[in-house]
């Protein structure tokens, strides 16, 4: 399993980044996954969520400017973040929400591989 997270950076408050996390290594079709995020001081926190039907759930603070998606295809999961809030500041990550699907018969119970995130920083 290997996840792989990009497009953080320098952000104004109020502007846009999309986040990609490039997925290998395990059926994304199958498996629900998240961007997590840990602010200084704080614990992580599952901040997008989506199934593996598409659904998806984010997190209230989020509600409404953040987007999570995927694209099956090029095994990739997104986070469009608008509207972003200095409290946005934070090392993201994506990861799988539960068990990571080799195959349908196949899985993983928990990736505990984080990966490095990506910083996103969020000035007033």
């Amino acid at each position: 399993v290997q996840l792989q997270a990009s497009g953080g950076g320098f952000m104004q408050a109020g502007g846009s980044l999309r986040l990609s996390c490039a997925a290998s290594g395990f059926m994304l079709r199958l498996t629900a996954m998240g961007w997590y995020r840990q602010a200084p001081g704080k614990k992580r926190e599952l901040v997008a969520r989506i199934s593996s039907a598409g659904y998806t759930n984010y997190e209230d603070s989020v509600k409404g400017r953040f987007t999570i998606s995927r694209d099956v295809a090029e095994n990739t999961v997104y986070l469009q973040m608008n509207s972003l809030k200095v409290e946005d500041t934070a090392v993201y990550y994506c990861n799988a929400d539960g068990k990571v699907y080799y195959n349908p018969s196949h899985y993983l119970i928990r990736n505990d591989n984080w990966g490095p995130g990506t910083l996103v920083t969020v000035s007033s």
